[in-house]
């Protein structure tokens, strides 16, 4: 029912203790997913049925468990890149201080991201860290502490985001998904 096909969806089974599901058209393919609540690396499902890219309309599910579960009540959040509100897609890591910078067209309020790679969901935010540099980051999959070190930081800039660290989880040399939120569309812009 979006106006347009969704770039990610997450899913998982309501009524049963299960995978967190995450698709999106960053990874290989719309049949590749990775667990939310994991650090693993990205898996082809393709195996369980074979899944087409979503319309505006629908997504198609296999056999994956928490994705299509026979008789269970599940829950699906689908995410439409809408310009100057959320953006979700690909980038690149570099391994430098002067850190890939990922244009999503709005200062985000918000970044989620993993490496396709095994490696840690990785959250910041402009609640936490008020300023830029940020440098306070959760990760989605495990119930650890905020990580408040250098290795996290990142600018939240005014139409993206840039890594600021060569060491940081966001900028290894391989390929992440990400999905940002709009703290304010251009539209409406404030000063800063």
């Amino acid at each position: 029912g979006l106006s347009r096909a969704p770039s990610m969806f997450i899913t998982k089974s309501i009524t049963t203790t299960g995978n967190w599901w995450v698709f999106s058209d960053g990874q290989t393919s719309w049949n590749y997913g990775m667990n939310l609540q994991s650090d693993g690396a990205s898996v082809d499902k393709a195996g369980n049925g074979s899944m087409s890219a979503p319309t505006s309309t629908v997504f198609t599910t296999n056999w994956t468990d928490g994705l299509n579960e026979p008789n269970k009540d599940m829950i699906a959040y689908c995410f439409a890149n809408t310009e100057g509100y959320i953006k979700s897609d690909s980038y690149v890591g570099n391994s430098s201080d002067d850190g890939t910078f990922v244009y999503t067209g709005f200062r985000p309020a918000f970044v989620l991201n993993k490496p396709l790679v095994a490696g840690n969901w990785r959250q910041q935010d402009i609640k936490r860290s008020l300023f830029n540099v940020t440098q306070s980051s959760l990760s989605n999959n495990n119930n650890a502490a905020q990580d408040t070190g250098a290795s996290v930081q990142i600018d939240l800039l005014s139409n993206g985001f840039k890594m600021r660290n060569s060491q940081t989880p966001w900028n290894q040399t391989t390929t992440f998904v990400y999905l940002a939120f709009a703290e304010n569309p251009f539209k409406y812009a404030t000063a800063r």
